[in-house]
């Protein structure tokens, strides 16, 4: 007989992927909705236009098993922008008492071994880490919330490296 441990797991592990903020820019929320809406008219024109039939002869349309994948394809893909929706938050300058902390949105200039790099710390769907977008679930990102100006961050990941904060623009 399976543990009470073994039932639960599932349930835990769902339950948090249910209660994930995405957290997002407002050009990121305004991408994600324009994404579901023609999504949504996609899937519209596909199943009320010309369907292929189920049957070809005595065998499977293969025009149809296309049309069933791509369609399931395009179900599963609403239905993520849907649940992503569902648990945005859009990121917000801080509050007054806040702006000298690196925050989520916050771009943040830093110098590592002498060279100045510049980060701007985004939520997980937002992150491009080629034009200086970090997650704030990164080793970096999450290393650098919540200090200031001066702060020297330490990062082991997989090299200790030190990131020396210089200035946090707030972008809102």
């Amino acid at each position: 007989m399976p543990s009470a441990r073994t039932l639960d797991t599932p349930l835990i592990f769902n339950k948090m992927l249910q209660e994930k903020k995405f957290y997002l820019t407002k050009e990121g929320l305004e991408k994600i909705k324009k994404e579901y809406d023609e999504l949504l008219k996609l899937k519209l024109s596909k199943t009320t236009g010309d369907v292929p039939k189920i049957w070809h002869s005595e065998d499977l349309n293969p025009e149809y098993l296309a049309f069933q994948e791509d369609l399931s394809f395009l179900e599963s893909r609403i239905a993520e922008l849907e649940h992503i929706l569902k648990n945005a938050e859009l990121i917000k300058p801080p509050a007054k008492e806040k702006k000298d902390f690196v925050s989520l949105g916050s771009r943040v200039l830093v110098e590592v071994e002498g060279q100045k790099d510049e980060f701007e710390i985004v939520g997980t769907l937002e992150a491009n880490p080629s034009i200086g977008r970090i997650s704030n679930e990164s080793p970096v990102g999450k290393a650098l919330l919540g200090h200031r100006v001066g702060d020297e961050v330490i990062v082991s990941s997989p090299v200790k490296t030190i990131y020396k904060i210089k200035k946090i623009i707030h972008i809102s």
